[in-house]
């Protein structure tokens, strides 16, 4: 399952889980060293790859002078959208197509484009006094992965290179894949790959990358942010032709809050943020057991945001 509950195959929210989570308080949230540029606060969903994009955010924000309140692992979407349509909080970072399709209520608007899926997401934000700003680069995403091995011997470098080899190779992802458009169906619509066999085992789980380890697959679905896959020397194959939705990090502000300064701020931090260094940041985070504030701090040193 999408960590993200993402729009592209599990629309179903957790409601009922979200509603519970905001009843029971289950939230962190500091205050940062005022400043006396005015007060925002920043939100982010409950897995670590969020905390990382809330704290990127939100020390940018401080360093420029702005009061900063965190309120970290707030919940699902379910819950933090209805938090930034009530203004209790500011920001939070955004992934383009799933947000897209929770505004739109699953209308199916989102796309591979990032920009024309950033443009809908407008239109639907707009009327809630709320806008998606500049896109990162950055994708978490469902993708298809192979190990060096297997991209090496072929010269795989994108999904296209699959379609002339695809009978000789096994695809592995979750019992769903079948009858999913954006899984076999679309691999064999869109670029027509053929593959020798199917192997039913989970979404990005144990299980697959178990099968990746003794050979009983060579092409395996994985979320293209994942910490592992350095670790587990596997590379994703570029969505050349764009079958999945572009789920790009994107901040999501109150237009109330979003001057021209603090745009470029949050802009300059998409500038700087690649799939590459979103799955080395989640690395440092989930495989190296640091802490996200720290990640997120080392990051903006690095890229000048403090000088």
């Amino acid at each position: 399952m999408n960590r993200k509950l993402g729009s592209r195959w599990l629309l179903a929210g957790l409601v009922a889980f979200a509603i519970a989570a905001a009843a029971c308080g289950g939230t962190t949230g500091s205050t940062s060293t005022p400043g006396n540029k005015g007060n925002v606060t920043v939100a982010g969903f409950n897995f670590p790859e969020s905390s990382i994009l809330t704290e990127l955010y939100a020390q940018s924000l401080e360093h420029n002078g702005y009061t900063v309140t965190r309120k970290l692992r707030l919940g699902t979407r379910e819950v933090v959208g209805p938090a930034i349509k009530s203004g209790q909080i500011d920001l939070y970072p955004g992934y383009a197509a799933t947000d897209l399709e929770f505004y739109n209520s699953g209308a199916g608007e989102a796309s591979g484009d990032v920009n024309a899926t950033v443009q809908k997401l407008n239109a639907r934000l707009q009327p809630l006094g709320i806008e998606a700003l500049t896109p990162a680069a950055a994708v978490d995403q469902n993708a298809f992965a192979v190990t060096k091995a297997t991209a090496d011997k072929y010269h795989l470098t994108k999904l296209s290179d699959l379609a002339p080899i695809g009978g000789q190779l096994v695809l592995g992802a979750g019992p769903e894949c079948p009858t999913r458009p954006f899984c076999k169906p679309g691999l064999e619509k869109v670029y027509g790959i053929h593959f020798k066999d199917f192997k039913a085992l989970d979404t990005d789980g144990p299980a697959t990358r178990a099968a990746f380890a003794n050979g009983t697959i060579q092409v395996g679905l994985v979320f293209s942010s994942d910490s592992d896959l350095n670790k587990l020397g596997l590379v994703v194959l570029e969505d050349d032709k764009h079958l999945e939705n572009a789920d790009n990090v994107v901040p999501i502000i109150r237009t109330k809050v979003a001057t021209d300064e603090v745009k470029g701020i949050l802009n300059k931090i998409s500038a700087n943020l690649d799939t590459k260094t979103l799955v080395t940041l989640n690395g440092q985070v989930e495989l190296n057991h640091q802490d996200a504030d720290a990640v997120a701090r080392a990051f903006l040193q690095q890229h000048n945001y403090f000088a």
